[in-house]
């Protein structure tokens, strides 16, 4: 019971965390950036947002949003953060997956409980990789914008990023260690441990010679 309550909350949050990183990837608000104040800089339209896909300046009226065209020439921050974002958002689908399938609701068959536990661990794995592949550029992408332009403070993408890198590290661990193998030692520990009871009351434990299963089929 405890390991199916360990799994679950694992599921739940690797789930969660996953969803929050693709909001991260596919929002553009990680930070707000401005020289002067808040009401001074959208008179002046010069608040702007900034993300991995574009940049949005912000003013008393509307948000303008602008994409980046020229690719080869983005900083080295903004290209590593699309790469690691992206491949931590694709990793996510296939670990999702696989814990779904191990959920101890879904049967697929007659199929045994170390296949299951195998799976539980190897989405846990992929959930700790999409986390670090998301942590790095998380921190990365603010302390680079800040060097072009002082930042007013992080956006919600950004803080959306951090919750769920934190939701996926720690439901990848919980999974981890909720692949419980002592179903299956105790059941070979029991099926290599059997005793035979005979009518005079006498316990007789398998034999490995011929002798001792002749005396127990005499009895």
């Amino acid at each position: 019971m405890a390991n199916f309550c360990l799994q679950l909350c694992g599921f739940l949050l690797s789930s969660l965390g996953w969803i929050g990183i693709m909001i991260a990837t596919s929002t553009s608000d990680w930070v707000i950036r401005c020289k002067y104040g808040m009401n001074t800089c959208k008179k002046m339209d010069e608040l702007n947002s900034k993300g991995p896909w574009e940049e949005c300046i912000i003013s008393t009226a509307l948000t303008h949003c602008s994409a980046y065209t020229q690719v080869l020439e983005l900083p080295a921050y903004i290209q590593a953060t699309r790469a690691l974002m992206v491949i931590a958002s694709i990793l996510g689908l296939p670990a999702v997956g696989l814990l779904v399938m191990s959920l101890p609701c879904i049967s697929l068959g007659n199929e045994a409980q170390s296949s299951k536990n195998k799976r539980v661990v190897f989405g846990g794995v992929l959930m700790i990789i999409v986390a670090l592949c998301a942590i790095v550029p998380t921190i990365w992408f603010p302390i680079g914008a800040n060097n072009e332009v002082p930042l007013m403070y992080f956006g919600f993408s950004l803080f959306t990023g951090w919750v769920g890198t934190v939701f996926c590290l720690l439901g990848g661990v919980m999974l981890m260690c909720s692949s419980d193998s002592s179903t299956s030692s105790s059941r070979t520990y029991q099926d290599n441990n059997h005793f035979y009871y005979s009518k005079q009351g006498g316990v007789n434990q398998p034999a490995a010679s011929s002798n001792n299963h002749a005396k127990s089929a005499h009895v």
